[in-house]
């Protein structure tokens, strides 16, 4: 969640740099910012809690001094967001700058024994431990690199690291563990940050530090060793394809409805995947006697709505889990004869990787979908898939969830050929409707918008929403209820259909907007009776249809119609572009913004 970037530059004044690469990782979700440089000697710091625009309001962060420097954005997890708990964090002396993103698990420990021999402490952070570590290592007469390799030792937890010290002004020391940092190389000047998208206009050749590694950033080349016996690493940078303009809104008002109408591309990219590597994710699957789909959020929703195309298409029985339940729900059943495929956007999802981690020491296969090459899940899988969605900058996933879906759908298309479970004809079937889907979410976006933008308008105060499908399209009503909780803020609830007579029911009562999602399958008889029961109660009904479907149009106060060229089995790819705009035209009606919904952020690398 916490967002560092350092840079260490041959010419030049690093702050405005600094507080620029900082402007990129605000998707991440952060409550306070700093910055701190070195210069002649000396270590200036600038940091204080609140948005980074108001900071530098009141502080001008490019005006401190200096061509190497530190910078962060905190998402607060030991200590509240205060001016003395943002980082960067200083020891003792002021010789010491430290910015920090994970959980230092023993640093209590830690603080007690420094306090014992006399460090003074500012912060409440479970971070400040790591300054003054290195600061007795300097006093003992080592190196900066020796010093923080040292602490580093010491510390247990997740963390990724940028250090600089008055004593070494012409380095920058960085180190990963559990929690992402890539580091990158150009003509003036080197960097490290969280996220690529911080440092794209200054360089596209990265380095992503694994696990376990320290870097040694000097201005013109870097080091990387192993942490735990100091061998040096050797890996290439890799050339990041991404341009600058994909990371910034290109005249959208948002970055969300930005990449909801990136979407057409995102899908066509990820029907781009390689042949053999969706054939070796199936042949694991194939291969194995429990299947379970491990995600997070909405990547969550994917794997229940990819439960239902591993059965239906390749007859394969496969548990979708939320991975911080995992451990405690199935952790005593895995073992060597079980497959996991990890869902993760960013690859880094804590609860994510530790259900990932737990199964692994049990022999389980690993296999990972993610859009984020080089990321921790790509590095633990079997065998993994990259999604190819680019890079998403609003916190609420739209672009990277149709992808994930249709990645799921191929694999699932590939399951059903390998285990012969299909005819040709109907492989052939659900290929052209899987080529046809970029096309036909185009077409939703084109035709639909203002639909479902005066529908927002129209139902933009209501106090609480009810989503229901039935089938595969219960994923698609709890995605959909997501995407308005999260961005809008709006009570909502989503039910399978054939439950609602098992509680939400209950707060049916007059205007209460219900959405039901109701592609043409084999559940839409059942549906039509739950759209019955429920305009009965007086609920206003909204649905979402295939377009012509003249039962559901009659019964509805309120229809969004959907092109007919897609197999029902991938419905929720198209289904859901329109409740993604519904809920980012609800939250600007509010006047919210949907790119920073409170206390969420991109990614959730802490637990």
């Amino acid at each position: 969640m916490c967002g560092i970037v350092a840079l260490i530059l041959k010419e030049g004044q690093a702050s405005p740099i600094l507080h620029e690469a900082l402007k990129r990782l605000e998707y991440r979700g952060y409550d306070s910012a700093g910055i701190a440089t070195l210069y002649d000697g000396k270590i200036f710091v600038k940091k204080d809690a609140g948005k980074i625009d108001e900071i530098h309001a009141r502080l001008n962060f490019d005006s401190i001094p200096g061509k190497v420097g530190v910078s962060h954005t905190r998402w607060s997890t030991h200590g509240a967001p205060t001016k003395e708990n943002a980082h960067p964090h200083l020891d003792c002396k002021g010789n010491v700058a430290v910015v920090h993103n994970g959980v230092i698990e023993n640093f209590l420990e830690l603080k007690d024994e420094l306090i014992e021999r006399g460090h003074r402490f500012i912060s409440r952070t479970d971070t400040e431990v790591v300054p003054h570590l290195v600061e007795e290592g300097l006093d003992a007469g080592l190196s900066l690199y020796d010093a923080t390799v040292n602490a580093l030792r010491r510390l247990k937890g997740s963390y990724a690291l940028a250090i600089i010290s008055t004593k070494e002004t012409d380095k920058v020391v960085c180190a990963r563990n559990e929690s992402p940092l890539v580091l990158g190389l150009s003509d003036y000047g080197t960097f490290c940050a969280s996220d690529i998208p911080a440092i794209l206009p200054y360089t596209n050749k990265v380095i992503v530090l694994n696990n376990g590694e320290v870097a040694l950033l000097e201005a013109d080349k870097v080091t990387v060793k192993r942490i735990s016996d100091g061998v040096t690493v050797s890996r290439d940078a890799k050339v990041i394809e991404w341009s600058i303009e994909q990371a910034e809104k290109q005249g959208y008002p948002h970055f969300m409805l930005k990449e909801i109408h990136e979407q057409s591309t995102s899908l066509r990219n990820a029907l781009r995947l390689q042949e053999q590597y969706l054939d070796l994710i199936a042949t694991f699957l194939d291969r194995s006697e429990k299947i379970f789909l491990l995600a997070a959020g909405t990547s969550h929703y994917a794997c229940i709505a990819a439960s239902y195309m591993f059965s239906k298409l390749a007859r394969l029985a496969a548990c979708p889990v939320i991975s911080s339940e995992f451990i405690e729900n199935y952790g005593d059943s895995v073992g060597i004869d079980t497959v996991i495929l990890a869902v993760s956007q960013s690859g880094e999802t804590y609860d994510t990787l530790k259900a990932v981690d737990y199964a692994r020491m049990k022999a389980a296969t690993i296999l990972g979908i993610t859009n984020v090459v080089g990321s921790t899940l790509t590095r633990v899988s079997r065998a993994y898939i990259v999604q190819q969605s680019g890079p998403e900058i609003g916190v609420a996933a739209t672009k990277s969830y149709t992808a994930q879906l249709l990645v799921l759908a191929q694999i699932a298309l590939k399951l059903a050929k390998i285990r012969g479970k299909l005819s040709q004809d109907e492989i052939d079937e659900l290929k052209a409707s899987l080529n046809r889907i970029p096309d036909v979410v185009e077409n939703i976006l084109e035709t639909c918008e203002e639909k479902v933008k005066e529908i927002a308008i129209k139902y933009s105060k209501e106090k609480l929403f009810l989503f229901l499908g039935r089938g595969i399209s219960t994923a698609t009503a709890l995605e959909g209820r997501l995407k308005l909780l999260e961005i809008s803020y709006t009570p909502s609830l989503a039910y399978p259909a054939g439950e609602s007579k098992h509680g939400p029911i209950s707060v049916v009562e007059d205007g209460v907007p219900t959405i039901f999602i109701c592609p043409n399958d084999e559940t839409r008889k059942e549906i039509l009776g739950n759209i019955m029961e429920m305009k009965s109660r007086g609920a206003k009904i909204i649905s979402m249809c295939e377009e012509g479907d003249q039962k559901i149009k009659n019964l509805s106060d309120d229809v969004v119609e959907i092109p007919k060229q897609i197999h029902p089995i991938l419905s929720p790819i198209p289904y859901i572009v329109p409740l993604q705009l519904l809920a980012y035209y609800i939250a600007v009606e509010k006047g919210l913004d949907p790119d920073k919904p409170r206390n969420l952020a991109k990614s959730v690398t802490v637990p």
